[in-house]
This record gives C-alpha cells, structure tokens and sequence, in this order.
C-alpha cells in the first residue's frame, strides 16, 4: 500500500513538472500552470467574501466531456434547491477555459493537485455540504479527507470495465478509494455487477445524465437560416467534430456525388485546419459560415463549412444523417447524442469500445461504424437514396435517447431524500 501510495504521489509530481517544463511552449500546459499558482488561496478570499456561512454543493469534472454530464444535474439541483451555492472545479483547462463563466455555478476553479495538503486546505476552504464526482474522477486524499469529516460524496454517471484496476488483484488502493463514496450512480447492470464482486453495494443503477441533457437541448436549438436556405431538396449530411481523418474519408465519397450537400463543423476551427479542408474539395462549390454576408444564393454552394463554435447541435436538427468525428484517434468518438436526440442516424469511425451509447446505437441499427473507405461509401449510399431505411434508423435513434432519460431525477431524489 505504501509503495502504490509514493508512486501515485510521485505521478502527480511528476505531471506537475513536466506541465511546468513545457509551459513556455504548450499553450494547455501554460494555462493549468498558471490556474494552479496560488489557487487555494484565490477560492479560500473569494468564497469567504460570501456574506453569511451558506450551503455549498461542490460538484467536479475532469474536462468538458465530463462536465456536459455532470451538467444536467447542477441546473436541475439549481431549481430545487436554491438556497446552496454552487462551486463547479476542473482538472483540464479544456473544460475550466470553455465554462470558467457558467452562470449556473457561483464558482468556477480548478481544482488544486492532489499533492501536499492542497486537498486538506481546499476542503476546509470550501466546507461543502454536498460532494459530487463525475464519472472516472478518483483522487485518493480528496476522498480520504471528505470521509473523515463524514460530508457526502457521490460519484455519477460512472461506467466500469473488467479491465480497470479496481477489479485487479493488484487493485487494494483503487478499491480503498471507491469506499470512500457515500453511493456510486452507474450507468449499466455490468458496472453494478463488477462493483458487487468487489464488495461494493451502495450502488444505483441510474443510467447516464448525458440522456436528459441532449433532450433538453432539442427545445434550446436555434433556427439557423443559412443552414435551412442551403439544404435545398437534396440530401443533406451533417460532419460534426471532425478531424482530418474523418474529413479525408467523407471528402472522397462527396467529391463522386453531387447529389450529397454537405455541412462540416470540424473538431478545431482554426485557420489552418480550416484552409485544410478547403482543399479536399478542389471541384466543390465551398462557402465558410463566418463569411456569409446574407447575399449569397446559398442554393448553389455544395459545402458549408462551420467554422466557429456554438452550432453544431442547433445544426442537426436540420440534416438527414450525421457523422460524428473523433473514431479514427484514441480518445474516441465525439457526442453522438446530440445527433440522435434529433432523430438522425449517425455514422463513426472504429474506435468506439469505450462508449456505451455508441455501442446501443450500433445494436439497433441506428448507429454505423466503418473502418476503411468502402464501409464509409456503402452506408452512405445506403442513407442517401433508401429514405425509408433512413427514417426508420433516424426514429430508432430518437426512440433510443427518449427511453434513456431520467437519470438526472434519479440522482438527485437519491441524494436528498
């Protein structure tokens, strides 16, 4: 126990000093440096100017992924309990520099390494009355402290594998860690049946909160009107998140079809990324959504490219089917709820074993992976000219969204009741 304790220490030592090696040159690395210079001090002078000693939930996220999950529950626990003040921490500066102005949280940080007594100084800081986790967030003096003075900790929308190290021999330090949580809210049976093998009971089977989120987006989308001009009769294909990869791929089968119209919002919207995909399309008629002047004849362009963030999933509402980038890189597959919930059938490359909903999707038909090139040009010739078959995976993704929902009223009746 002693050695996996100096090791894990000396990980996170380890992190920390190679993040300040490679500050002067990495742009992530710099801001997390700078996020965590003097934190403690930041969140203990600005939660104690609060006038008064009020209720605190303190919910964590590692990145925005996680965040988006955690999401739902911090706006409905807003709406039912007023009278406590939300702090929301980050690990990653890819979700604290997206939402570091969330107006649902009082308080946006990062959250403090786990090294020294930054968890001990930041819990009494703090002084929550409510701790939530989301997901795969597991810091051994966070929990450990959080314990010992008996507040209430709850992990939510966590998935587990046979594979993970809980489940290990090896797994003492892991499996001490998950004891520290008052409950545990899973999103699958295997995940309640991995947990019970290990002695791990307090556990509710409450689904994934990503679910309520997306539906409740449906209602927020926005009408795009550049988008409704250019769809025209033709069928037309929404590219979400993509990455050159996946852009390559789609560019060759609508470079052989000019009855496919195209919108691509690519996964980063800089300008090289941009002037990249421009010319994967060398007899394609392109225009970039930041340009439009209103006066275009947008009937005649075959690809919008969105390049800016904030309407992709007001996008969807609008296409016949989707493609979800991310499939060919090791981090996976991005949202692909956003595109269901609105009834599309949605389309992604290999890599999705770690992603619950992207395997429902596949079993019943309304998801679609491809590997190579061919696999790409059969189902969307599939999706293109057969609407029937189209409709029919586009309601069974909406269907499979809807009979998801509810995890969100599950953990919080749970954890005040």
């Amino acid at each position: 126990m002693l050695l996996i304790l100096i090791t894990y220490f000396f990980g996170l030592f380890f992190y920390k000093t190679a993040a300040t090696v490679i500050a002067p040159f990495n742009i992530k690395a710099r801001k997390w440096i700078k996020g965590q210079w003097r934190l403690i001090k930041k969140i203990r002078s600005t939660i104690n100017n609060v006038s008064g000693r009020q209720k605190i939930m303190w919910i964590h996220c590692s990145s925005l992924g996680e965040f988006e999950q955690g999401r739902p529950v911090i706006e409905a626990f807003k709406k039912q309990y007023p009278d406590y003040k939300i702090l929301l921490t980050f690990f990653s500066p890819s979700g604290y520099e997206v939402r570091k102005n969330y107006d649902k949280a009082d308080w946006v940080f990062y959250l403090p390494l786990d090294l020294g007594n930054n968890a001990k100084r930041f819990i009494e800081a703090v002084n929550p009355s409510v701790v939530i986790f989301v997901k795969y967030e597991f810091w051994y003096r966070y929990l450990n402290n959080l314990k010992k003075k008996n507040i209430k900790t709850y992990l939510i929308s966590a998935i587990f594998r046979p594979n993970q190290e809980f489940f290990r021999s090896y797994g003492g330090f892991a499996r001490r860690m998950l004891k520290c949580f008052t409950h545990l809210f899973v999103q699958n049976e295997r995940s309640v049946e991995l947990l019970k093998s290990i002695n791990i009971t307090n556990v509710t089977l409450a689904g994934d909160t990503r679910f309520d989120r997306v539906h409740q987006l449906v209602s927020q989308a926005i009408e795009i009107p550049a988008i409704e001009k250019f769809k025209t009769d033709k069928p037309l294909l929404i590219a979400g998140s993509t990455w050159s990869d996946d852009e390559e791929i789609i560019a060759k089968y609508v470079n052989r079809h000019n009855d496919v119209r195209l919108v691509i919002a690519p996964h980063e919207v800089n300008e090289a990324h941009i002037n990249k995909i421009t010319k994967l399309f060398p007899n394609k008629k392109l225009i970039r959504y930041t340009q439009l002047t209103g006066s275009e004849n947008l009937s005649e362009y075959d690809i919008l490219i969105i390049d800016t963030i904030g309407l992709l999933m007001s996008a969807y509402r609008y296409g016949d089917w989707a493609y979800i980038g991310g499939g060919f890189n090791k981090s996976g597959i991005h949202n692909t709820l956003e595109a269901a919930t609105f009834g599309l059938p949605v389309v992604f490359g290999p890599n999705y074993s770690k992603f619950m909903e992207v395997k429902e999707l596949t079993k019943i038909q309304a998801g679609f992976s491809i590997s190579v090139q061919a696999q790409l040009d059969a189902i969307f010739n599939r999706l293109r000219t057969n609407q029937e078959f189209r409709t029919q995976a586009g309601e069974k993704s909406k269907a499979f969204v809807e009979q998801n929902l509810g995890a969100t009223q599950i953990i919080l009746n749970s954890v005040f009741a």
